[in-house]
């Protein structure tokens, strides 16, 4: 469109059309330089918010592979006494039929008939030959014995070289996701440092704004052990974020309910997505103090719900154990434990 000639107005109409059209291109060259050094800080804030949640999605996966690698590790270590005490059954029986082995060569080195002529007691010799035989009926089924040892030895061996396997999967996984997990985390605090001190106030603002008036003020802990998990949680505030970490001096958000749970004797899962299902699901208009309270679409992210439309969670590096909304990101699911 470059190389078109521009054609002089003919008329009083098409003089107003091209007044128009040069107010409007004045007005819009306005406007695009107005957010011209606004524009770039949202889109960092922006950028800021989606690495933080694809990073916090990355430490629930890194939080799942770990996880994972320490069952693999017990499930090992079991399996490894397990071999060593069937090695040990093993052996006991090759020795037990080596010398049953021995005592019958002894036994019948002599012609039968040749050691009864020789006997000075004939029915000595006549109860050591049936002993022989009972002996080797005991023999076939130490022998039969042996066999099915052997056999299931070799099974667990090989179930435990596919753990072994597992594990060191499992295992590079985890790396993989420690290293996604930092370099997103990383760009996040290179491009919050960019930001003016006051942006990045606002950023701060608007990452703990929502809804307060989602529910009423949720009454008292469902159970005992809620309330346990409540005052747990309350101590926790001030605590830094830590990405992995399950207290006590540091929690990632799964981290931190899991780590309150355990101190009201109740045993949950690692991440986020797996807490989800660890009790009853109930509406968040129903929410207690203690419940857990899931949010995006995948329960990337979970905080412990206090009551008075608050929860407590670890929100991300930088940011220590607080008091939020309940409505401060779309709420997935809440479950009571």
């Amino acid at each position: 469109m470059g190389s078109h000639r521009r054609t002089a107005p003919s008329s009083g109409s098409e003089r107003s059309t091209a007044l128009a059209l040069g107010l409007l291109s004045a007005a819009a060259t306005a406007l695009g330089a107005v957010p011209a050094t606004a524009a770039p800080q949202e889109d960092s804030r922006a950028e800021v918010d989606r690495l933080y949640r694809e990073a916090e999605k990355a430490t629930e996966a890194y939080n799942a592979a770990d996880e994972r690698a320490d069952a693999l590790r017990r499930e090992i270590a079991d399996a490894q006494d397990a071999i060593a005490r069937k090695q040990q059954r093993v052996n006991t029986m090759r020795e037990t039929l080596g010398s049953l082995a021995g005592s019958q060569y002894r036994s019948g080195g002599l012609d039968p008939a040749l050691s009864l002529l020789l006997s000075e007691d004939p029915e000595d010799y006549l109860r050591k030959a049936s002993v022989l035989d009972r002996l080797g009926v005991h023999q076939t089924a130490e022998l039969r014995k042996l066999r099915g040892t052997l056999r299931s030895l070799s099974q667990d061996r090989a179930e435990a070289g596919k753990r072994l396997g597992a594990l060191e999967r499992s295992r590079k996984a985890a790396a993989t996701h420690k290293r996604t997990v930092e370099h997103k985390l990383a760009e996040a605090r290179r491009l919050l440092g960019s930001l003016p001190a006051g942006e990045r106030a606002a950023w701060d603002r608007a990452s703990r704004s929502g809804r307060t008036d989602l529910l009423g003020p949720g009454g008292a802990p469902a159970s005992g052990r809620a309330a346990a998990a409540v005052a747990a949680a309350r101590s926790a505030l001030g605590k830094p974020y830590v990405w992995g970490a399950n207290g006590p001096s540091g929690f990632d958000c799964s981290g931190l309910t899991q780590w309150a749970y355990a101190q009201a004797g109740v045993a949950l899962p690692r991440t986020s997505q797996a807490q989800r299902y660890a009790g009853r699901q109930v509406p968040l208009s129903e929410a207690r103090p203690g419940d857990l309270v899931l949010y995006r679409s995948d329960a990337s992210h979970v905080g412990m719900y206090m009551g008075n439309g608050q929860v407590i969670h670890a929100p991300y590096p930088g940011a220590p154990v607080r008091y939020d909304p309940v409505g401060m990101m779309p709420v997935s699911s809440v479950t009571r434990v």
